[in-house]
């Protein structure tokens, strides 16, 4: 071979390395830019295929103390990390800073999103459903109705159900606590919503209002309507006749309504409205429905039935397990009767000056977490501390995890009512950024108030009327909600100075 081939060989192989030089350089270029491209998701596992880590986080929540699992996660993978659970990649946050910014982001960043079978049970028109302009204008009814507890009229309503509920104990009783929670807690949100006080009507709804809430966390079969045998089943079932009682009631005060002259619809405008169904058929010159009100109202029962009892449940039981807590909660009342004269009703400067009742209550709310967290979608791709959350993500924000980290709270898994007084980072700007018990932003609970009212007048009477004992001894639970696995039953005695 000549020069001038072995000059053209060499030029060749010189062009083929070149190129394929190139070709890995442009294929590298595009994979590092590729990386730049696709989000970068907070760490995680995703668990096995479809399941995910479902399994896992139901098991751990059905036990006394399910922290494990979100503790083992954070100290892996830092308080903000992915999953898998229920059939979806979940985002979860145990960071208290992105949960307040999905809180104060919902209806823009974010919006709420709840299992199917919660959505069909509530209906499309219920307030925890609604978004936007619909939401913003629903949740201020809720605020007019229900914000405002310091009502005299309220407040005393408030005690009559109380008393009456405690007037059918006997004096030597063993009762399921929860059971006559609820019952409070149902006839006062039927009074609020439709006037009715408690007899045969509001414990027949009960009854099926019962069924409707245990159907909000069953597999929601197709044609389940047809299945009556399934918790499903039933529950649909259940719907349709709660939602018919307060359809009944709703048609009969709009014909009552048509039938009023314009000199008393006049007067009516200046007088405070007598419940939730008088607030819609005013509201917006009457320009919600039927149907509106209807799922407006079965929601608001939700509200107000499930949560609110659990949380005077779990309060008495934390205060039985800790004396000293108790003691200073009766000395707290029986110091207030004292000054007030014996058989008076409670006015609202009392509930005012029940302060270690409100640390109690506080407190119960921080360690139970009666809400354990809130569903989001992401609407837009969201980023944090260097993380991409895409749109369309599902966004878990734990309230649970927050309230019980050491971090920001010692021993945050003890009871100890008593931090709320001797602490006052925890009633400063930065405790409320840890403490959201009621979650917050446009979704704040517009009940809280009131809450907090019903327990404080629970508690009340209850100590200075009874002393009680655990029946037998009872748990936590956390799935699919918090409450007490049996009830909590306690023997009641009642003490020999009260009335």
């Amino acid at each position: 071979m000549d020069a001038g081939a072995l000059q053209l060989a060499a030029a060749a192989v010189a062009i083929v390395v070149f190129a394929a030089l190139v070709c890995r350089w442009f294929l590298v270029a595009c994979a590092v830019g590729v990386r730049k491209q696709r989000p970068r998701l907070p760490p995680g596992s995703t668990g096995l295929p479809l399941i995910g880590e479902t399994l896992r986080l139901i098991s751990a929540y059905k036990t006394p103390n399910p922290e494990p699992f979100i503790d083992e996660r954070v100290a892996r993978h830092g308080g903000v990390f992915t999953t898998h659970i229920f059939g979806e990649r979940t985002v979860f946050s145990a960071d208290p800073a992105f949960n307040r910014l999905l809180l104060a982001a919902e209806g823009r960043a974010v919006s709420c999103s709840y299992p199917s079978s919660i959505t069909t049970l509530l209906g499309a028109h219920s307030l925890l459903l609604k978004r936007g302009t619909a939401h913003k204008r629903l949740h201020s009814l809720t605020l007019t109705r229900l914000g405002r507890p310091a009502s005299q009229p309220l407040l005393a309503h408030i005690e009559r159900l109380v008393l009456a509920t405690m007037r059918q104990w006997e004096p030597t009783a063993t009762v399921r606590l929860l059971d006559e929670a609820k019952k409070i807690t149902f006839n006062l949100t039927v009074k609020q919503l439709v006037s009715i006080e408690p007899g045969p009507w509001t414990e027949s709804l009960r009854r099926e209002y019962v069924k409707l809430i245990d159907g909000f966390f069953s597999i929601p079969f197709p044609f389940a309507s047809f299945l009556p045998f399934t918790t499903y089943g039933q529950a649909l079932k259940s719907r349709k006749k709660v939602a018919g009682a307060l359809r009944e009631v709703i048609r009969k005060r709009m014909e009552e309504r048509g039938e009023e002259n314009g000199v008393k619809e006049e007067m009516d405008g200046k007088r405070e409205k007598k419940d939730m169904v008088e607030e819609l058929l005013e509201a917006e010159g009457g320009s919600f429905s039927e149907e509106e009100m209807v799922d407006f109202c079965l929601s608001l029962l939700v509200a107000g039935y499930e949560t609110t009892s659990v949380l005077m449940t779990v309060a008495v039981k934390f205060l039985t397990e800790t004396p000293a807590a108790l003691a200073q909660l009766k000395e707290e009342h029986e110091n207030m009767t004292k000054m007030k004269g014996e058989n008076q009703p409670l006015e609202w400067v009392d509930y005012k000056s029940m302060t270690f009742t409100q640390s109690v209550i506080n407190e119960t709310l921080r360690v139970a977490n009666i809400i354990g967290g809130v569903f989001r979608r992401a609407n837009t791709d969201i980023h944090f501390k260097g993380y991409t959350i895409p749109k369309g993500c599902k966004i878990f924000a734990s309230f649970r995890a927050v309230h019980l980290n050491n971090e920001h709270y010692e021993n945050a898994r003890t009871f100890d009512p008593w931090r709320w007084q001797s602490n006052n980072k925890l009633q400063n700007e930065v405790g409320a950024n840890l403490f959201t018990p009621f979650g917050g932003g446009p979704r704040l609970c517009p009940g809280y108030e009131l809450a907090r009212v019903v327990i404080s007048v629970f508690l009340h009477h209850l100590v200075l009327r009874f002393s009680w004992e655990a029946a037998e001894e009872d748990r936590l639970v956390f799935f699919p909600t918090t409450r007490t696995l049996k009830g909590y039953p306690i023997n009641l005695r009642r003490r020999s100075e009260s009335v």
